[in-house]
């Protein structure tokens, strides 16, 4: 079974850009009607950036969660991506998070794990 995961939005190539360089995920210029990305490495699941007329309203449902070892640069590397960040971070039962937004709003958490929890 193959993961896809795919994410409404309002600007699918302009949201591309946001997440193939978050992700570190290449891009596939044809791939309508959606917008593409997929890991170079063939671990992670593919995405698909689905153009939708709605806007975002309220919190998401399901969100990703990007697993991480240096939340600081980590963070500094996103938020200069375009990310805002809308909480933290904090501490969660020790996993350090922090939830942020993508440039349309799609919350996603940045997250340390604690030692040993593998």
């Amino acid at each position: 079974m193959r993961q896809v995961f795919v994410l409404d939005c309002a600007d699918p190539e302009r949201l591309a850009a946001f997440w193939a360089a978050a992700l570190r995920y290449r891009r596939h210029p044809h791939s309508p009607p959606y917008t593409a990305l997929d890991d170079p490495r063939g671990e992670g699941p593919k995405w698909l950036l689905q153009r939708v007329p709605e806007p975002k309203v309220g919190k998401n449902r399901m969100h990703p969660d990007l697993r991480v070892t240096d939340m600081d640069g980590e963070l500094a590397r996103l938020t200069g991506l375009g990310a805002t960040v809308v909480r933290g971070p904090f501490d969660d039962e020790g996993w350090l998070t922090t939830v942020l937004a993508d440039p349309e709003g799609n919350e996603f958490c940045l997250i340390v794990e604690p030692e040993g929890s593998s």
